[in-house]
């Protein structure tokens, strides 16, 4: 087992020419990586993250455009441009604490964030979706939206919200050519992430590696990292003519974490 970066080569064919696509959180990370996939398959991509700097660096490299916006202000979510073909819900945080002692703005923040948004994007751009007979809804949600782990109900509780509200479109959408699914991996290798190992790996002295395979990835079976670039392939697959009749999914890309 290794902690270094897996190479991840593009080995879905999809032609995405013509078609249009939304990625929240597109300025790092998965998202990132989801909104490079989707430009070279020749979609036009609309990068939206907090981080607009970002947002305009990974446009660029996808030749898409950008948006700046805090996901948390439905009246800025309800001005973005949804009139898109492929929706990708990835935007999220993490906060960790106690039940007893969760901030309650911090619990409502993230619900509005990583539900409430991906609701209302969803919603206006199901119209466009309707009328082209073709739609893509992909949220990236997590393992712990099938699995809940300690000190962190914010994050569990708007994931399996993300699931539920997923598995509505999927059953809405079928008759007018709209899929829904979720994308579950378990810890992938973001700046984020990586920040986090190597914080406790200083904390109990123990090399990285260790600190991913026996402290993060304990319930897993495969103990590595998943990489941003491995999310967006089944992401690309997901938009892919094969897998058209995949809708209401949660697909687990979690090295059998789930399995336990």
């Amino acid at each position: 087992m290794t902690a270094e970066p897996v190479a991840v080569p593009h080995v879905v064919q999809v032609d995405l020419a013509g078609r249009t696509a939304l990625v929240t959180g597109g300025g790092s990370g998965i998202g990132r990586a989801c909104a490079l996939r989707l430009g070279a398959a020749g979609a036009k991509v609309l990068v939206v993250d907090r981080n607009l700097e970002a947002a305009k660096a990974v446009a660029a490299e996808a030749g898409g455009r950008a948006e700046g916006v805090d996901l948390a202000d439905a009246a800025a979510v309800d001005r973005l441009d949804v009139d898109v073909d492929i929706v990708v819900n990835n935007a999220g945080l993490q906060h960790v604490a106690p039940l007893q002692d969760f901030p309650v703005e911090r619990f409502a923040y993230i619900q509005r964030v990583m539900v409430e948004a991906p609701f209302l994007i969803i919603r206006r751009a199901l119209p466009h979706m309707y009328a082209r007979g073709w739609g893509r809804v992909v949220n990236i949600s997590s393992v712990h939206g099938l699995r809940a782990s300690p000190y962190k109900a914010a994050y569990v509780s708007a994931k399996h919200a993300l699931e539920g509200l997923s598995k509505v479109v999927a059953l809405e959408g079928a008759a007018h050519g709209v899929t829904a699914n979720c994308i579950n991996p378990a810890y992938v290798r973001t700046a984020l992430v990586e920040s986090q190992i190597a914080d406790q790996a200083a904390s109990h002295g123990i090399p990285e590696a260790e600190v991913i395979e026996k402290i993060m990835l304990a319930r897993a079976a495969i103990k590595r990292l998943i990489e941003p670039e491995e999310v967006a392939e089944l992401l690309a697959y997901l938009c892919s003519p094969p897998a058209a009749f995949i809708t209401g999914a949660s697909i687990a890309l979690d090295g059998g974490w789930t399995a336990n």
